[in-house]
């Protein structure tokens, strides 16, 4: 069993890191602020630090899940972070969604203290790290990615490794690319149903089991036709990623027009007052046009 330090206990990291602990890890956390910390700590055990570096320390393994690239930054660099803290050999896995960017200036951050860093960025949703079924994918040298492969089938219902260093962040990106596009469309064949008189439940039980069945449809589709979208990703998140995505397109020159478009879309929600309902959202808006 693995000495680990978890940083970010967050809708994602607060059951994943449950999980490595009722494995049999033991696991310190961290997190910004500690009310999160000490619930974890009364619902699982282990133990809590109150910096990065603290908890990093003699670690076989350092995670972490949280927000953004400053986010990341700020839990990894500086005085109190936790590449302070790391033995030389430890590995650091990074489970947040940031840009490639962040991810080769980290790895080479850690390299020049004799630590390795892998990039493996999460999907899955909320229920998909309680129920530690996620789906990681990985980039960053072999070596390291072949030790803490392990760690994380903890969690995963599939780990693997896409390639060298980001490589993991730009399959998140294809990842949120595809999500845009079957949300969008999903949301205008319920809408379409609505305003065409038909039940949208019948509808779905009938084309979920044809070409146009998907996770999204199995998963959303009761909750869109109820109004509820407190179930998952919020846009909010969803957009920063989408940034993320069309800064890299720009770089590799690809052509996103259906995801520049629906990223417009989520900021139509943002404006409806729903940054923080989850993505599916989008049918919210159609409603709201009529």
């Amino acid at each position: 069993m693995a000495k680990i330090a978890f940083l970010g206990l967050g809708v994602m990291g607060f059951p994943i890191a449950g999980h490595l602990q009722a494995k049999g890890h033991s696991v310190t956390v961290y997190n910004r602020t500690t009310e999160k910390a000490n619930k974890w700590v009364a619902e699982h055990g282990g133990a809590m630090a109150q910096t990065p570096k603290e908890a990093a320390k003699d670690a076989d393994f350092v995670m972490a899940c949280v927000g953004n690239d400053d986010d990341l930054r700020s839990v990894t660099l500086g005085q109190d972070g936790a590449f302070a803290g790391m033995r030389q050999g430890a590995i650091f896995v990074d489970h947040t969604t940031v840009s490639a960017q962040v991810t080769d200036a980290l790895y080479g951050a850690a390299k020049t203290k004799g630590l390795s860093f892998v990039d493996a960025p999460i999907s899955g949703g909320q229920a998909g790290a309680e129920n530690g079924a996620l789906s990681i994918m990985c980039g960053g040298d072999l070596t390291a990615y072949e030790a803490a492969q392990p760690v994380m089938e903890v969690y995963a219902k599939i780990c693997r490794r896409l390639g060298a260093r980001g490589a993991g962040q730009k399959t998140k990106m294809c990842n949120q690319i595809a999500i845009a596009g079957l949300v969008q469309g999903l949301s205008e064949a319920l809408h379409f149903a609505e305003n065409a008189g038909l039940d949208g439940r019948a509808v779905v039980e009938v084309i979920s089991q044809g070409a146009a069945g998907s996770w999204q449809m199995a998963n959303r589709y009761e909750t869109m036709l109820d109004d509820h979208f407190e179930h998952g990703f919020a846009v909010d998140w969803m957009r920063k990623d989408l940034a993320i995505c069309l800064a890299a397109a720009e770089e590799n020159k690809a052509s996103l027009p259906v995801t520049a478009l629906v990223d417009q879309f989520y900021k139509d929600v943002q404006k409806l007052g729903g940054g923080r309902w989850d993505t599916s959202s989008l049918l919210k808006r159609l409603r709201a046009l009529g």
